[in-house]
């Protein structure tokens, strides 16, 4: 095949293994014959919607096999994949559609758009049924790019992060080697596959091997163990508050939890009780750090290591390497690494050192080469597995008439680990309200987003030279 990119993973796996089932999605499964002809039709009907080399096509919508089906898809004509996150408001949608200039943009019957060239799911597999059977044997190279990314960014506008399928093809190799996965493999997506780990982590891993992915549309801790119990699921990926839901339902005593083998755990630092809940049940978390811009898998705690070394993030990935600055920041280099961000040079420039290396941002220290994460450069706080940027949310609250000046920090939270705290300073003689500030963020911003604290100030504490001194926000009381 010309074709040296994902696009080209549904017609390899068909010839090995067609028969083998692809994903299960509410009980209905999908072979990998299949699924390479569902690709190829749908490859077909993008075309004649002018999709082409370099093109950009979006997907909104819950998980689904359909978001499986559009990459490919994507990929087969050497197009870019753009998945967008379905918990964004219908402004932030608009501004990343815009942004990409997304082609075409298809989506669930959930998610209203104006785009002109738009395709529901309610219309979509009449739509499918239309497309041609014969394999489109595009060029692509694996340089070139494969997916956009849109991660909020430190000035308050999302930046894309874009992803090569090598290196995509990398982490995958990557974490291949951490896990040692196998064909017999069963792969609960239960995470959103808008996020590059459930994508990147879980299904295009089990994928390539020819392993099983058995997708559900939202999380839900109840759901899981069925699954798990029905379908003999061997591997999970999830972030802290996932496993946490599971831990705290009243049928964990008693869970059917024999098939898992691999519990693929990240997104957020991972309490020791939580690890000890599960290791007490014989069960091995992998523990691991990375980010989007690292496709994403940057360290991995192996399972050897996983009792020993809880805390850590692990060892640098086989394919990649990990440094830290003078001042402690974790810098990282590899072939798994974004070679930038979409139309964003100044970004692209301020994220790489001198010498090539990714600045991520974060603060580290090495323990006998693990990887153990203290703290963050930035300002982003994660919220249940969902990164926040505070100047986003600042901006936006900024946005109200009788808002002066706001500041947004990240607060201990006990199930989704962190949270926002909004101190708001109103305008003179303006007064504000806590309900009516969440009423004016509701329609700008997703849920996550929202502060989930709010207090209004008479002024902000600065430095010397007048920039607000956040940590001392955040050393106050609640």
């Amino acid at each position: 095949m010309r074709n040296a990119g994902l696009g080209s993973w549904p017609h390899r796996r068909a010839r090995m293994a067609p028969k083998r089932e692809a994903f299960t999605y509410d009980d209905v499964s999908t072979t990998y014959g299949e699924l390479a002809v569902r690709t190829t039709r749908l490859a077909w009907r993008l075309r004649e919607l002018g999709v082409r080399d370099g093109d950009r096509v979006a997907y909104l919508g819950p998980n689904h096999p359909s978001f499986a089906e559009t990459m490919f898809a994507t990929h087969q004509l050497g197009a870019i994949f753009v998945p967008l996150n379905s918990r964004l408001t219908p402004a932030e949608v608009g501004y990343q559609l815009a942004d990409c200039g997304a082609h075409v943009l298809i989506h669930a019957p959930s998610h209203v758009t104006d785009h002109p060239r738009a395709v529901s799911l309610d219309s979509y597999e009449d739509w499918l049924a239309g497309g041609s059977d014969d394999f489109l044997d595009v060029p692509v190279d694996i340089s070139a790019p494969a997916l956009i990314l849109y991660t909020s960014g430190t000035t308050g506008r999302p930046k894309g992060a874009v992803l090569t399928h090598a290196n995509l093809l990398w982490n995958t190799f990557n974490l291949m080697i951490g896990i040692d996965l196998s064909t017999d493999d069963v792969a609960l997506v239960a995470a959103p596959l808008f996020h590059v780990a459930a994508l990147a982590q879980t299904l295009l891993p089990t994928f390539i091997k020819g392993g099983h992915c058995v997708i559900t549309p939202r999380w839900d801790a109840e759901v899981c163990l069925d699954l798990v119990e029905k379908h003999g699921v061997t591997l999970m990926f999830g972030v802290a508050t996932m496993f946490a839901d599971v831990v705290a339902s009243p049928r964990w005593p008693d869970a059917s939890l024999s098939s898992l083998r691999v519990l693929l755990c990240g997104g957020a630092a991972v309490p020791d009780a939580l690890i000890r809940a599960y290791q007490d049940r014989g069960l091995v978390f992998c523990q691991g750090y990375g980010l989007t811009e690292t496709a994403p898998g940057a360290t991995f705690l192996e399972a050897a290591d996983s009792v020993a070394r809880a805390g850590s993030a692990g060892t640098p990935v086989f394919f990649g390497d990990l440094r830290l600055s003078d001042t402690g920041e974790i810098e990282v280099q590899g072939p798994n690494v974004t070679p930038g961000y979409w139309n964003d040079p100044a970004a692209t420039s301020a994220a790489f050192t001198a010498d090539g290396w990714f600045r991520t941002g974060d603060l580290g220290r090495l323990l006998d080469g693990n990887l153990h994460v203290l703290d963050r450069l930035k300002d982003m706080f994660i919220s249940g597995g969902e990164n926040v940027y505070p100047a986003e949310v600042e901006n936006a609250l900024a946005s109200h008439p009788d808002v002066a000046e706001v500041a947004v920090v990240g607060v201990p939270d006990e199930r989704w680990g962190e949270v926002g705290r909004a101190f708001v300073r109103p305008r003179d003689g303006a007064a504000v309200d806590v309900a009516s500030l969440r009423s004016f963020l509701s329609p700008r911003l997703a849920r996550y987003k929202i502060p989930r604290y709010f207090e209004v100030v008479s002024s902000l504490p600065r430095t010397g030279s007048g920039k607000v001194l956040k940590p001392a926000l955040r050393r106050l009381p609640l």
